[in-house]
């Protein structure tokens, strides 16, 4: 399994059964894959409720693509609507919870996930709405960067999503809460010890797994 695949497994625990969840673009988009079968309710901010997992290869249908334009399945029973009446499910709170993907996470749990400075930007898409309007925000993202720096800072050097926090940070390493305006170790994945949380983490955190090994 790959390590977006494993993000977005870990991700699996955090979506209550029943919810109507968004899965942003890239390791977000991989939790349909992992999520049994009307465990929850996808939504796309093109316009579309039932969301199923990555087609087939051959299977896919060309006009039906999620907000990043990838190729997706429908569930039985799902609906197709404007993009705007899917915003305004999102800006009036009734998608519970929001998975996204991050360029950087910051000491106090804000995100900047849109904007790299030097590179073209097409636009912010839908994460600054999901970030405001979602009941419960999920991030899901490699734990470094590219060139192994670290993605959760002290404080982002890319430009900021939103003021408001997320909820959670699940890396392919661990699962930060966010509480009290900090960051909490709440999980570790098997055989990760907190000591190489540390070492690839730039942003002070506490730590609440019973079981988590200093070594």
């Amino acid at each position: 399994m790959s390590v977006q695949d494993v993000i977005a497994a870990r991700v699996v625990p955090h979506i209550p059964p029943g919810a109507v969840v968004n899965l942003g673009i890239g390791i977000p988009t991989l939790v349909a894959d992992h999520l049994p079968e009307h465990a929850a309710h996808l939504q796309t901010e093109n316009g579309l409720l039932g969301v199923g997992p990555t087609p087939l290869p051959g299977e896919a249908d060309p006009d039906l693509v999620h907000a990043g334009k990838k190729p997706v399945t429908a569930r039985p029973g799902a609906s197709f609507f404007a993009s705007s009446d899917s915003f305004g499910m999102i800006r009036g709170g009734h998608v519970e919870v929001a998975v996204l993907g991050a360029l950087q996470i910051d000491a106090r749990g804000r995100i900047a996930n849109w904007s790299v400075p030097g590179k073209p930007v097409l636009g912010v898409g839908g994460a600054m709405d999901l970030l405001v309007g979602a009941r419960t925000v999920v991030v899901a993202t490699t734990h470094t960067a590219k060139d192994g720096s670290p993605k959760i800072v002290e404080e982002c050097s890319y430009p900021l999503t939103a003021q408001r926090a997320v909820d959670v940070v699940v890396t392919e390493l661990a699962t930060f809460r966010v509480r009290d305006g900090g960051l909490v170790l709440v999980d570790l994945a098997e055989g990760v010890t907190v000591d190489e949380v540390r070492a690839r983490t730039a942003a002070p955190f506490r730590v609440e797994v019973p079981e988590a090994v200093d070594a």
